[in-house]
């Protein structure tokens, strides 16, 4: 294979802090690559600097001359003035503004003429994502494409990655995603890059096998380490060369043991406060913005130590059901129960503002010094955030220095330090790294609480909701007793037997509709112009079926550029043609 993309010797800091040094690694042509590491350990960064958004103090970046790059930042900027359809393709060429229209309503943003600063975080992301789309890259490099995608538009994305023939390097936290679309993981881990050849779940068991041999091989320093200890306590002033050779052979060895990795098994028994019987009684609820629905007449019970994941597309009322159980929206009609023992920790989307000249131990020294262990033992709240990844020099070092996804990280660990026995999680998968979302996802299975997550994140829905509550639109609410997974297989069911049913509707319907049409047909036409309409109406019928299985077609994801743009044309051939024998017939029928 043909290399892409070449690093060798990449160094790049923040004043003092290294985010990067002699990291080294290739991309070669066809490859789907995923990048993990923890945040903090500069995985935007790499990808700004591959991009050339941001300069490093040493090391080279080679691509392949004659290559297209496109590239998805996490937070994404647009001209002023600019509308969605402008936004997303700049060019007046008709044939990639019709383009650019199929992709934005594939990803959900129909509104062409919408100024583009009047649009969500979530929507500018998906806009940005049909820009990078919409160049046709050999090379595509994505940050985070699935933040704030629903389901559908994900499975969407997933479908075309998948298909597509480009060169993908990607940061996300979707693990579906990784292990769907990629056929490479690197992770990048105290400052070198590992390779795995495979999908996520073959990463996951190849880094296993690499961190049990690394166990292995730190028992092995350890036994070594106190034999030499002991050596040089014992003969401070040899001088001889073997001497001074086992003195450097000791301080190697030293310095490779300070390296240590802290890959404890996580065994978060937090103490949870109690909880009663009675948590949230539900009845009759309704709440409605204007004339949008967001719920209508619902009723539910909430049961101890329940899991409750809650799926549904953008903007159907997900985050305000959460806001009316905590009290912040209030119902237009209905009731709210609430139990006298409930101790709620609400993980919100907007997130918490931390003073930036505060240190991180000091955030969480604030609410608590210790948090109780199930079994009664007490853990410090340096252990705590130890447990999530900040490690002892990370908490020390000042919140102004955090990354993005360290800030989200030490917000959700000043949740759960306050011992909550209700936890509400709205989009936690957001801007965390897979490292703190597996922390997470055993915490949550040791949790003895109620919890509801909010998410578009198929393989941590799966991990945790042991039923769902679908939100479906216009005040629907749905409770499925299932996972994720289950809901998905039965919705594709349940949708294939509505087309089968609509199929046989229209079939059963068709003979009976052209005997109606034959006899009142006018009699005053031509034999040649009785032929001429007959064979209208069988052209009419196949540019109908063709359409329909061109937009079929188009609607999968599946096809490459190249294919989508002959079929789109198509489309537009077919229904020009349509509109001409049309009025041709309705000529001869006006006889």
């Amino acid at each position: 294979m043909e290399s892409f993309l070449q690093i060798d010797g990449l160094c790049k800091s923040f004043g003092d802090r290294v985010i990067f040094d002699g990291l080294s690694l290739n991309i070669n042509q066809g490859e789907k690559v995923g990048l993990i590491a923890r945040n903090g350990q500069g995985k935007s960064t790499l990808l700004d600097v591959i991009a050339g958004k941001a300069d490093y103090r040493s090391g080279t970046i080679t691509f392949r001359r004659d290559i297209r790059t496109a590239y998805l930042v996490q937070t994404p900027i647009f001209p002023k003035g600019a509308n969605v359809l402008t936004a997303c393709c700049p060019e007046s060429d008709e044939d990639k503004l019709l383009r650019a229209r199929q992709l934005l309503t594939k990803l959900g943003v129909p509104d062409f003429d919408k100024p583009i600063d009047q649009l969500s975080g979530g929507q500018a992301k998906r806009v940005a994502l049909a820009q990078a789309l919409m160049q046709e890259p050999d090379f595509l490099i994505l940050d985070e494409p699935t933040n704030h995608l629903d389901v559908e538009v994900t499975e969407w994305l997933e479908d075309y990655l998948t298909a597509s023939r480009l060169t993908l390097f990607m940061v996300t936290h979707d693990r579906y995603l990784l292990d769907r679309v990629c056929n490479r993981i690197i992770e990048i881990d105290d400052f070198r890059a590992y390779s795995y050849s495979g999908n996520y779940s073959y990463y996951l068991e190849k880094r296993q096998e690499r961190l049990d041999a690394e166990s292995s091989q730190r028992e092995s320093d350890l036994n070594l380490y106190r034999r030499e200890l002991d050596w040089m306590r014992r003969m401070p002033c040899a001088r001889g060369g073997k001497a001074r050779y086992r003195k450097e052979s000791f301080h190697q060895l030293e310095e490779r043991l300070q390296h240590r990795r802290d890959e404890q098994s996580v065994a978060l028994d937090v103490k949870a406060s109690y909880i009663g019987k009675k948590i949230f009684d539900i009845e009759h609820l309704s709440k409605a913005f204007d004339d949008k629905i967001i719920l209508k007449d619902f009723s539910y019970i909430f049961t101890r130590y329940e899991k409750l994941g809650i799926i549904g597309e953008n903007g159907v009322g997900k985050s305000t059901f959460l806001k009316l159980l905590l009290g912040i929206e209030q119902p237009d009609s209905g009731v709210i129960g609430r139990g006298t023992t409930l101790k709620i920790g609400y993980y919100s989307q907007e997130g918490l503002k931390f003073p930036e000249d505060a240190k991180v131990i000091d955030v969480v020294t604030a609410i608590a010094d210790h948090i109780v262990l199930d079994d009664g033992r007490r853990m410090s709240a340096g252990q705590f955030l130890q447990k999530f990844l900040f490690t002892p020099k990370t908490q020390y070092s000042y919140v102004s220095k955090l990354s993005g996804g360290e800030r989200r990280r030490l917000y959700l660990c000043t949740i759960l330090m306050q011992s909550p026995n209700f936890l509400i999680l709205d989009e936690p998968t957001n801007d965390l790294d897979i490292m703190t979302l597996q922390v997470l996802e055993e915490y949550i299975a040791q949790f003895k609480g109620c919890v509801i997550v909010v998410s578009h994140d198929r393989y941590f829905m799966d991990k945790i909701a042991e039923h769902l509550l679908v939100f479906e639109g216009d005040g629907k609410v749905t409770n499925f007793p299932s996972s994720y997974s289950d809901y998905m297989e039965y919705k594709v069911l349940k949708e294939d037997e509505e087309k089968a049913a609509a199929a046989a509707k229209s079939k059963a319907a068709a003979p009976a509709q052209q005997p109606a049409a034959t006899a009142n047909r006018p009699v005053k036409l031509t034999f040649k112009e009785k032929r001429e309409m007959e064979q209208i109406e069988q052209e009419l019928q196949q540019l109908e079926e063709e359409k329909a299985q061109l937009e079929q077609e188009l609607n999968s994801g599946t096809l490459p550029y190249d294919q989508l743009q002959q079929k789109s044309a198509r489309i537009g051939e077919i229904m020009e043609r349509t509109d001409e024998i049309t009025m041709r017939w309705l000529e001869l029928s006006e006889k």
